[in-house]
């Protein structure tokens, strides 16, 4: 779809600011509207982790690198092995700076890369594509699905052909970017938002948060450590310094919070 603007080249920077961000404010909506199948995945896929299951993703160009991302950030945030959730993009590693020459238009590659992982029926796969064509995206999904995993796409092109392969379509209609047909903007932020919905959740379910607090993220510098520390304080009522020596004795502030409910 065009888009609602034009002649972009001859506005006032603080217009074209204010334009992107009118868009912007259309993307929450949007996400909001797919909670449903966004719960319905999350739902298929908590049981699953729970008997030892991991939660891929895969995608290719901004898609990719956004699954990468989200897949990135959940060891350090919930304390997670990096074996759980995994994010495959088209092209490797090298297409998450680089743009990779054909990567996604290789129906069969996508299903190839899962094969490293020994990917099976415990496990669920979620294909992330804007347009929802994706070849490698599209191709995965088909040999997962007819495998018996679980799947699952984020798509903002409803009914594209992708969600023609899945169990759990999640269509996110964002209406035209504001650059016609960069979907590195609107669909790229509302792509994002859908998974840190789904990965925070999941995390949540699976007992990586107390109350509201990320209380098995990893300790990998100092302001970590303060967050942790003071997290104590406030949970066990005990002085700063004592908190934070317990806090680098068990390395969590779960595993400390454990240890006391057992003393």
């Amino acid at each position: 779809m065009p888009s609602l603007y034009d002649d972009l080249e001859k506005q006032p920077v603080v217009k074209l600011l204010e334009e992107i961000n009118n868009e912007d404010r259309k993307v929450a909506i949007a996400v909001g509207d797919a909670i449903p199948q966004i719960a319905k995945l999350i739902e298929g896929v908590v049981p699953r982790m729970k008997k030892g299951g991991r939660l891929f993703y895969i995608g290719a160009g901004t898609s990719g690198r956004l699954g990468v991302l989200d897949a990135s950030e959940v060891p350090p945030t919930f304390g997670m092995p990096p074996t759980w959730v995994i994010g495959l993009i088209a092209g490797g590693d090298k297409a998450l700076r680089s743009p990779v020459e054909n990567a996604e238009d290789d129906t069969r590659q996508g299903w190839l890369d899962l094969q490293e992982y020994s990917i099976n029926q415990l496990d669920t796969l979620v294909g992330i594509a804007a347009s929802g064509a994706t070849p490698y995206v599209a191709g995965a999904l088909r040999e997962a699905k007819q495998h018996g995993i679980l799947t699952a796409c984020i798509t903002n092109n409803p009914g594209a052909p992708v969600t023609q392969e899945v169990d759990i379509p999640i269509e996110i209609v964002v209406g035209p970017e504001f650059v016609t047909g960069s979907t590195r903007m609107k669909s790229g932020t509302a792509e994002k938002m859908a998974l840190n919905m789904i990965s925070t959740v999941v995390m949540i379910r699976l007992g990586r948060v107390k109350g509201n607090k990320m209380v098995n993220m990893q300790l990998t510098n100092s302001k970590l450590v303060d967050r942790g520390a003071r997290m104590l304080v406030d949970e066990l009522h005990i002085e700063y310094d004592r908190a934070k020596a317990l806090l680098l004795m068990h390395g969590s502030v779960k595993a400390v919070l454990d240890s006391f409910q057992t003393d």
